[in-house]
């Protein structure tokens, strides 16, 4: 028998696009001879799914699930090509097996938890629908004990946008309520301190362009620059933003109110990150039709 190696799996799922099982049944199938192995496998019904799989993913949904003592939750966000596809109810039904196996194995490594039922399952909606699936990223927020905190959720109406909140103090109602506020005002950091030096380093550099255009003097200049950075903090600092309920109160004073604190928080928006295909219409009809 062959020794099949890691790499050699490796190389193959890259050629084919592949789920990791596969290619290694087809290697070894193969004894090892990876263009065997590939014709193989296009012989196969599963490389349908495969030559799918370098379209660009940029549309799709965000889903959430907390657990019934309040003390975890997880967050998915499962990827396709159209807008039209992340509406499809056999999509969505994807997505939500997606979303409860990782929530029941406590799982937010997406290899891991596609190595096995799920990859065969996406396989087969690529297949049906004829659009590239992919699950992109998991994460979980989680207190060890029940009593330590509370994770709560927000999903926006249009399912692109979805947040997790992690709080200490308080209640569910107002872990929604940061949960809302995250979502539409998109913090960067809970705290002013969290923000990074690599982040403050490259803000006060633009800063510090746009302020020697003025002409003005550098101890002036450095005062400038100084004020906009506390600023820029301010506006990317969870609580120190206007609560979007009530732009009268911070974030921070609202908590402190309900004697409360945020341990952290994910946002996870549809797409974001991700360079999107511009495609020209007109010139591809014109190349189509031979113009």
């Amino acid at each position: 028998m062959a020794n099949i190696t890691a790499g050699m799996v490796k190389e193959l799922r890259e050629r084919t696009g592949l789920g990791m099982m596969d290619c290694k049944k087809a290697l070894v199938e193969a004894g090892g001879d990876m263009d065997k192995a590939i014709d193989d496998l296009r012989k196969a019904s599963g490389l349908k799914a495969a030559k799918k799989a370098g379209r660009i993913a940029a549309e799709g949904t965000v889903l959430t699930k907390i657990a019934e003592d309040g003390n975890s939750g997880i967050i998915v966000e499962v990827n396709s090509e159209t807008d039209f596809v992340a509406r499809d109810e056999n999509f969505l039904d994807f997505a939500n097996k997606v979303l409860e196996q990782a929530f029941s194995r406590r799982e937010s490594d997406v290899a891991t938890l596609m190595a096995g039922d799920l990859e065969n399952a996406r396989e087969a909606l690529v297949q049906k629908i004829g659009e590239n699936i992919s699950v992109r990223r998991i994460q979980i927020l989680e207190f060890a004990n029940v009593n330590e905190g509370i994770v709560d959720s927000y999903v926006h109406s249009n399912n692109r946008i979805a947040v997790l909140v992690a709080l200490k103090g308080g209640d569910d109602s107002l872990a929604r309520d940061i949960a809302m506020h995250v979502a539409a005002v998109n913090p960067v950091v809970v705290r002013s301190e969290d923000v990074s030096k690599e982040l403050l380093a490259k803000e006060s550099e633009i800063y510090s362009a746009q302020a020697r255009e003025s002409g003005k003097p550098e101890e002036i200049i450095e005062k400038m620059i100084q004020g906009r950075l506390r600023k820029f903090v301010a506006e990317i600092s969870l609580l120190d933003q206007p609560f979007v309920k009530d732009p009268e109160t911070t974030v921070g004073a609202l908590l402190k109110k309900a004697g409360a604190d945020v341990v952290s928080f994910v946002r996870y928006e549809v797409g974001e990150g991700i360079e999107k295909e511009e495609v020209d219409f007109a010139s591809e009809v014109a190349a189509a039709a031979g113009l």
